[in-house]
C-alpha cells in the first residue's frame, strides 16, 4: 500500500492566525505553515513515497510529507525522538505545520518517525528535502540552514 498525498489546508484558518500571531521567535513553524503546499508539492511527495513499498500488507503507511515536516521540526528544535511525539500533542506550533490542531492522539508514532528518518537519509532524500526548504525560504528571509544541515549529515 502506498503512503497517501497530504495536502492538508492552504488557507489560514482563525485558531491557526492566533497561533501565529503569538509566535515572536522560531519562524520556521510560521514558515512551514504558510508554505507546506509548496515544499511538498505533488511532485515532492511521490520522490517521498518511493522510499515504500507497495505492499497490501499492515498498517496504512503515514503520509511521508507529514513525516518531512516532522523531521525538519526535530532537526530545527534539536529535540530527541521522544520529545517530537509529545510535541505533536502539547506544542501548538508544532499542530499548526502538522495540521493536527488539539490532537489528542499523536498523528504517527517514535517507530514510524524513526524508521521514516532512516529511509530519508538512506536514499539521500534528507539533504533534498533541506535544499528544497532553504530555495523555497530564499525570498523570505535568511534561513539559517546549519541545524538543519547537523541532523542529516552523511559520512
Amino acid at each position: 500500500m502506498r503512503p497517501p498525498l497530504w495536502h492538508p489546508p492552504v488557507a489560514v484558518s482563525a485558531a491557526e492566525q492566533a497561533i501565529i500571531n503569538r509566535i515572536r521567535r522560531a519562524k520556521l513553524f510560521v514558515f512551514l505553515r504558510q508554505g507546506r503546499h509548496e515544499l511538498m508539492s505533488d511532485e515532492f511527495q511521490a520522490e517521498l513515497a518511493t522510499l515504500y513499498q507497495d505492499s497490501g500488507l499492515g498498517q496504512p503507511p503515514i503520509a511521508p510529507a507529514q513525516l518531512a515536516l516532522a523531521t525538519l521540526l526535530q532537526a530545527y528544535t534539536g529535540v530527541s525522538d521522544d520529545e517530537v511525539i509529545e510535541a505533536t500533542t502539547m506544542d501548538r506550533r508544532w499542530q499548526l505545520v502538522l495540521d493536527c490542531l488539539d490532537c489528542s492522539d499523536p498523528p504517527f508514532s517514535k517507530g514510524t518517525l524513526v524508521a521514516f528518518r532512516q529511509r530519508l537519509i538512506e536514499h539521500w532524500l534528507d539533504r533534498r528535502l533541506i535544499e528544497r526548504t532553504v530555495e523555497l525560504a530564499k525570498p523570505e528571509a535568511a534561513l539559517d540552514s546549519s541545524p538543519l544541515w547537523g541532523a542529516g549529515a552523511h559520512g
